[in-house]
């Protein structure tokens, strides 16, 4: 239950239909597994302790009586155990006879929530026993025992913020209007569904489809547990089709016909962050509503559940060649814009040698491709310095000849050392004025060189720099269109490695895997030995746990001591917990202190779910206090 996780669970137990003393065993014993794996919450099929497939049986007396016994027996084995489990069963009240979810704790019935559509199509005939639930609340005594009966039923954690549960059952998420979206509105936080669903050909896909959907339109977690072996296959087959959403994200999904318990884990405080953060989502309305109180024991959650290394670049190769190719065309699209409306001659771009000078570079011959322009008019300026390396200079050239642009050489030794001298700078010092008055003077020719051709310049910057403040105040920090803004640096990469692999070009593609293979850096100290002395991951920290921290902060809202713990896990292996907390502290400490920088950002294309523009996405202030966060790291 720390840091908002809750563990929990659906379980298909192997059945004998209309044997609800067998039934009961078996779904005992699944639970046991369960509490054995600490679920909190645990979800079984519809109708389970008497078989979905009972048909007219439904309608014996024994039938019904055997399967209150059962739930007896199940609510007796939940002695002691603080999990909130939902089971189904028939139950009769008033004369009609419902198909209803037992929501069970420590012993106790919590409540009886019935079925509201009730199918009678296709293969389905539930009408012939079956009454469909009522949202409104009445109740019922079960053992001695007031138990409220009725659709508009929350059951809420007492000691876990923000853990609300809700019940549909089956047919009822397959309408227009299913229930889940009134019990999202009343506050629900997880829906469970108890479920029956046959098999038949296409339909796996569909059910997975629809409850991916039906999570991220509430956005809650979503627990699905449905009827497998054991249930009569005189003419349906059922295959324990469990899944575990979490805000359209499939944490968790069973083999099918194999009667799997799947566990997992959702993240609370995930979900109550996306809810806080989009305004569209209605204020609680719970007109009608019956809030039943349970309460958990708090203890660890062990995390079973991944996070990616790598959130902003998928694992997939497919899906990555896609990504890379819907980013670079959304870059594209807002220079060629960007082009057109302000009617620039030409485009002036600083090229390094390194990968973002090289995106950018890319992104702009796209443009003007789009444009049906002439890529002369792309101006490629190199401007060697102190600290440029052969390697990177002739990557440079290479790449701006290689693609038909027009390439500039200035070198702007002699300028810096004027400037040296104008303020005193002795140029055996090289601290941090030594490094940014060069980077001042490559802007200063490009903004002068865009003057003098009727153009514009390209910013080359990527967000992983914005975020840590890793660029020169008016320095490469300032361009007229940064088309880098909104790609992190770990993407940055496999961008232009798709470029190299889709371009159909031997001599560009020899130059861009140079580029891919040369050590990230501004280049502003001097080399040693003729290769690069200053490398930015020495300084600054691996990229890859920056963007990793950036994500799930900005994304996801996780405080320091969630990141650090899934960092852990995720980068098992790859770094030291002591690396990790080290950078972690780096990245927290520049994100607050450099958001300055941030404020005034040029324009550029957002392209993920991440991004730091001032006008879009991070409306934070430049002088916030970083206390709060920094006590939390304190504690790690």
């Amino acid at each position: 239950m720390k840091q908002g996780f809750l563990k929990v669970a659906a379980a298909t137990p192997k059945i004998k239909a209309a044997d609800p003393a067998f039934n009961a065993q078996a779904v005992c014993q699944c639970l046991d597994g369960c509490f054995l794996q600490k679920a909190k919450m645990i979800v079984l099929p519809e109708l389970c302790l008497t078989g979905y497939t009972c048909g007219d049986l439904f309608l014996q007396e024994r039938l019904l009586e055997s399967a209150l016994e059962a739930l007896r027996t199940v609510i007796a084995f939940t002695k002691g155990h603080d999990s909130l489990v939902f089971v189904g069963l028939p139950f009769e009240k008033g004369g009609r006879l419902y198909n209803v979810a037992a929501a069970i704790q420590d012993g106790r019935l919590l409540a009886l929530i019935p079925k509201q559509n009730i199918p009678n199509y296709a293969e389905f005939y539930e009408a012939r026993h079956f009454a469909a639930g009522r949202r409104e609340v009445t109740y019922v005594e079960f053992d001695g025992e007031s138990v409220p009966f009725g659709g508009s039923i929350l059951l809420q954690c007492g000691n876990m913020k923000g853990l609300v549960a809700a019940c549909e059952i089956c047919e009822d998420v397959w309408t227009a209007d299913p229930p889940s979206t009134k019990h999202r509105e009343a506050g629900a936080t997880v829906i469970v569904n108890l479920s029956a669903s046959n098999e038949t050909v296409g339909k796996e896909a569909y059910r997975k489809s629809l409850l991916a959907v039906t999570s991220a339109r509430l956005i809650a977690g979503y627990i699905y547990a449905s009827a497998g072996e054991g249930e009569s296959t005189q003419d349906l087959v059922f295959s324990g089709h469990n899944m575990i959403f979490e805000n359209g994200s499939l944490l968790a999904e069973a083999k099918r016909f194999a009667n799997e318990t799947i566990v997992t884990e959702l993240d609370m405080n995930r979900l109550r962050h996306e809810r806080r953060r989009m305004s569209t989502c209605p204020a609680e309305n719970e007109d009608g509503y019956v809030r039943v109180p349970f309460f958990l024991k708090e203890e660890e959650t062990k995390l079973t559940r991944s996070f990616a290394p790598t959130p902003f670049v998928p694992a997939d190769e497919k899906q990555r060649s896609e990504r890379c190719e819907e980013i670079l065309s959304i870059q594209a699209y807002g220079l060629k814009k960007r082009c057109e409306h302000t009617g620039s001659k030409s485009a002036v771009i600083g090229v390094s040698g390194g990968l973002d000078s090289t995106l950018a570079l890319l992104v702009t011959v796209r443009a003007y491709d789009m444009l049906g322009l002439d890529r002369k008019g792309i101006l490629s300026v190199t401007m060697p310095c102190f600290g440029t390396t052969d390697r990177t200079y002739e990557n440079a050239c290479k790449l701006a000849e290689t693609l038909g642009t027009t390439l500039r050489e200035v070198n702007i030794k002699d300028a810096v050392n004027v400037h040296f001298r104008d303020i005193g700078q002795d140029s055996e010092n090289h601290d941090v004025t030594y490094e940014n008055c060069q980077a001042r003077e490559r802007t200063q020719v490009l903004m002068d060189l865009a003057n003098k051709s009727g153009g514009m310049v390209i910013g080359t910057g990527d967000m992983s720099e914005l975020a840590l403040g890793w660029a020169t105040y008016n320095g490469d920090h300032m361009s007229m269109y940064g088309v880098n803004a909104g790609v992190p640096k770990t993407l940055v990469r496999h961008l232009v490695r798709y470029y190299a692999d889709t371009c159909n070009n031997p001599e560009l593609e020899a130059v861009l895997e140079d580029v891919l293979d040369t050590p990230v850096s501004p280049e502003l100290l001097p080399p040693v030995d003729g290769n690069i002395s200053q490398k930015t991951e020495d300084l600054v920290g691996p990229y890859e746990l920056h963007d990793f921290f950036l994500y799930y902060m900005l994304r996801c809202g996780f405080s320091p001591a969630k990141i650090y713990r899934i960092a852990k896990e995720s980068f098992d292996g790859v770094y030291e917990d002591a690396v990790i907390l080290k950078w972690l502290k780096t990245f927290f400490r520049r994100f607050f202190a450099q958001q300055f920088k941030r404020s005034c950002l040029p324009d550029g294309p957002k392209v993920g779910s991440v991004a730091v523009s001032p006008r879009g996405d991070l409306r934070m202030p430049s002088d916030a206090s970083l206390a709060a966060w920094q006590a939390e790291l304190d504690e790690l």
